[in-house]
């Protein structure tokens, strides 16, 4: 799975037709879009660069906003772990040379169907990093994306992920 998107509750259906329609024109007539089993979530699997879809997308928003109305939010997932802080962890290990030396970072958490505490991943997390932190304006986002027993993880530009509701106020 590479790729999360959100939707509102119970438009799982029209959103998926809504990926499927974005990816058949990008090449990728047989995508994998699973739903999770929490409303409002999506997982997909495509054989096209998340990235490229995201900058897609948001052109289609300039061009003809109308087109995307279902997928409120796209997230590349870089790679996909138990959760487990020690999974967690290692994985984000794996990932943490994207960050350069004079960069700086935030950590963000999306928690669902999880008692793992928030504050505890990010203090784990901080520990990797001898970087600044910059909650406003970071370099890089270290996304942990928790759905129950599976965590997916990537570290992002700002500009990497898309929000509807962002695209929508930058075309306005």
């Amino acid at each position: 799975m590479n790729l999360l998107v959100t939707c509102a509750r119970n438009l799982e259906t029209e959103t998926k037709n809504e990926i499927e329609k974005i990816l058949d024109e990008l090449g990728d007539q047989e995508p994998e879009i699973l739903n999770v089993g929490m409303r409002g979530i999506l997982m997909v699997n495509t054989d096209i660069e998340p990235s490229k879809i995201i900058d897609w997308v948001k052109n289609k928003i300039t061009e003809e906003p109308w087109l995307i109305r279902y997928c409120l939010r796209m997230i590349p997932i870089q790679t996909i772990t138990e959760t487990e802080m020690g999974k967690i962890t290692e994985n984000v290990i794996k990932l943490k040379d994207i960050i350069k030396k004079n960069d700086s970072y935030r950590i963000t958490i999306e928690k669902r169907n999880t008692n793992m505490s928030s504050t505890e991943i990010i203090a784990e997390i901080a520990k990797i990093f001898p970087n600044k932190v910059s909650l406003n304006q970071p370099d890089w986002i270290i996304l942990i994306e928790i759905l129950g027993n599976k965590t997916g993880i990537s570290i992002l530009k700002d500009d990497e992920l898309f929000s509807l509701d962002k695209a929508k106020r930058m075309s306005d």
